[in-house]
């Protein structure tokens, strides 16, 4: 396993976390992911430490893929650029300034390849670019492009900041989407509370990789969405709470990288009911882990795969009875059997008898 250099490409000199971090990026991201990249900021203190995926997994109990998935999502925020060889091991890790916009160039080749059938490719999705007030002035002069900007700002509730600005025109104009479908992306995110800019722009890039196109699209997504959100409460028995941003991660994971219908999401929801007495997403993953690993599909297969697994646990317990039964100890006969000659054993008894 390649060893993975980590570098300090900003000044500071002891293990502190930006506001910014914590204002505009923390909230939106997956608390594990969060987890890591603290970790990170943490080995910055040690020049040019050496460290491997590996490592980095054991210490957060985790597996590479999971470290893998909490690297690019960093990087695709701009606060991570990876470096790799060219076997396309990664090799090298640097931190960025969190308040410098679009420094980290996200690879044209990303190197995980047992990552594709869990993870969507991000490299398909060209990389925020930061634009000159030159090219700002020229968009605004498109009345669609200035009325969007405003219409942003009605749903925002604040003045756009430069940032907000980049990130609409990226939309537009590399994601290339239409300021229709733009405009309900926005209307989407503020009707769930969630007005960062950050969160709008990572609900588009999801967007992105799943075709949408245009509103119908959109809204035939979001009505998916929300009967997954509520089905996975229902079925957990949630009833005085909203879930949480990394719980609804894991309900992500389940339809898009797993690709499991509702109705097998929610049986192992009820399952997890009744094997932990508790909602647990993480062990509620385990289970759909373990149902793509045997190419579940529905409930029949689900049946198929209980039935193999109880014929197996009970070959496994007649094999255990069997050699019990053969090997039976206890305090009668926990020893080793004698075989006597019962005609010799007799004529001792009476040699010894005779007086």
């Amino acid at each position: 396993m390649p060893k993975i250099m980590i570098h300090n490409d900003t000044d500071c000199s002891a293990t502190s976390v930006s506001n910014i971090f914590i204002d505009e990026y923390m909230s939106d991201a997956n608390g594990e992911f969060v987890k890591i990249y603290l970790y990170l900021l943490r080995l910055m203190n040690a020049p040019d430490v050496s460290v491997s995926l590996s490592s980095i997994a054991d210490k957060f109990e985790h597996t590479e893929k999971d470290v893998k998935r909490a690297l690019s999502y960093w990087e695709r925020m701009h606060l991570l650029r990876l470096e790799y060889d060219k076997e396309h091991n990664l090799t090298g890790v640097t931190i960025l300034d969190s308040t410098e916009k679009g420094a980290a160039p996200i690879e044209e080749d990303m190197p995980y390849e047992e990552e594709t059938a869990e993870e969507p490719a991000t490299a398909e999705l060209p990389m925020r670019k930061s634009y000159t007030p030159d090219e700002i002035a020229v968009f605004r002069e498109n009345d669609q492009i200035a009325e969007l900007l405003f219409i942003a700002e009605r749903y925002l509730k604040r003045t756009l900041t430069s940032i907000d600005v980049d990130t609409l025109l990226y939309l537009y104009d590399e994601l290339h989407f239409s300021t229709e479908l733009i405009e309900y992306l926005i209307e989407y995110c503020v009707t769930k509370d969630r007005s960062s800019i950050h969160y709008i722009q990572s609900v588009a890039l999801n967007w992105a990789k799943a075709g949408i196109t245009t509103v119908m699209d959109a809204k035939r997504e979001s009505q998916l969405h929300s009967q997954a959100y509520f089905a996975v409460k229902k079925a957990f028995g949630i009833s005085n709470r909203d879930l949480v941003s990394s719980e609804m991660d894991y309900i992500e994971k389940w339809k898009k990288d797993y690709g499991f219908s509702l109705e097998l999401i929610t049986a192992a929801c009820e399952r997890t009911i009744q094997s932990v007495h508790q909602p647990s997403f993480p062990y509620t993953d385990s289970i759909l882990k373990n149902w793509k690993k045997q190419q579940v599909h529905n409930l029949s297969d689900v049946t198929r795969v209980d039935n193999a697994h109880q014929s197996k646990r009970a070959a496994e317990t007649a094999s255990a009875t069997s050699e019990g039964t053969g090997n039976s100890k206890n305090k009668f006969n926990n020893f080793r059997q004698r075989s006597y000659d019962y005609d010799q054993l007799e004529q001792m008894l009476l040699t010894t008898n005779t007086p």
